[in-house]
């Protein structure tokens, strides 16, 4: 039985992550937090909580224990770091490039660190986007993403550390946090279920490549199993959907619910990359991965969820 640490799987991708690792039988799970969030978890995994600034020692230990590590820890998001880009530097590249420095020590059969499809990249020369693309981010978020994988190479060629960075696609899917600075797909539900008005910057908006979370879950877990030390991947669709197109799907939805949208077209923003669309061949042909659910059909699913469980909030709060 192969143990598997996964930092960060009490949170909205990681647990999802958990329950793949667990559904295969041949692994058995450690999750590590920040916060005590055990009860989100499956009792058959082993909780371990690192509050922010733990002991050298302690990490030490924990990665001892276990054959395998996949890090989604990440303390910002894309909005937050442009309102604080020192702080999003910070909290984010010396405890990665620590957890790279006391891992490459360790036997570890893989190590994945998930990286973003959707900000290292920056403005597109070509679409969709391969993973030898140039990387020119234009938010702090991407350059801080970028930085890290940048560490993460060089101790997979100086200390033979077997990672394999991941990039992923816009996630969405049930449970995702809302008006957060992330995630355009949960925003635009929960605005219309509060009233609100959805805001698209420019005539059809943004274009990206969404992917709901099991199958970004499935192709995180293929690159650990059987992706390749050293090489980075991308994890999406292969498809992209404007936020006009997404919106034009749900309001159909909405309408059923007896929901009148509000829609607003503001001017575009000069730090909003227009298009991003990955290629996933690389990832099928090293480890078969591809997603299962169409955009439609997860978009769906999505809205049922968030109709029967989301606590709405009106739009004058």
């Amino acid at each position: 039985m192969i143990t598997t640490c996964v930092i960060g799987g009490a949170g909205f991708i990681g647990r999802i992550v958990v329950g793949e690792l667990l559904r295969r039988g041949d692994r058995s799970v450690v999750v590590v937090g920040r916060e005590d969030e055990a009860q989100h978890l499956a009792p058959t995994v082993r909780y371990i909580q690192h509050p922010p600034n733990t002991t050298t020692e302690r990490l030490i230990e924990t990665l001892g224990a276990v054959d395998e590590v996949i890090d989604l820890a990440y303390a910002t998001v894309p909005g937050t770091s442009f309102q604080n880009p020192v702080n999003d530097i910070l909290v984010n590249l010396p405890e990665a490039v620590r957890l790279f420095e006391q891992a490459a020590k360790l036997p570890l059969r893989k190590f994945v660190w998930v990286s973003s499809g959707g900000t290292v990249y920056g403005p597109a020369d070509v679409m969709p986007l391969n993973e030898d693309h140039p990387t020119n981010p234009i938010s702090p978020y991407g350059i801080t993403k970028l930085a890290i994988e940048k560490y993460a190479h060089m101790y997979y060629h100086m200390n033979k550390l077997p990672v394999v960075c991941v990039r992923p696609a816009n996630a969405f899917g049930e449970g995702q946090r809302v008006y957060a600075g992330q995630g355009f797909v949960g925003t635009a539900i929960a605005s219309l279920l509060d009233g609100r008005t959805i805001d698209i910057f420019g005539t059809e908006g943004t274009v990206r490549d969404y992917l709901h979370l099991r199958d970004m879950a499935s192709g995180i877990v293929a690159a650990l199993v059987d992706g390749q030390p050293g090489e980075i991947y991308n994890i999406g669709s292969g498809e992209g959907h404007s936020n006009r197109q997404v919106v034009n799907l749900l309001l159909p939805l909405a309408r059923a619910q007896g929901i009148t949208p509000q829609i607003r077209i503001l001017p575009e923003r000069p730090f909003d990359v227009k298009m991003n669309v990955l290629d996933i061949s690389k990832i099928y042909n090293h480890t078969g991965w591809k997603p299962c659910q169409s955009f439609a059909e997860a978009l769906r699913q999505t809205w049922d969820w968030y109709v029967k469980n989301y606590t709405r909030v009106p739009a004058d709060k």
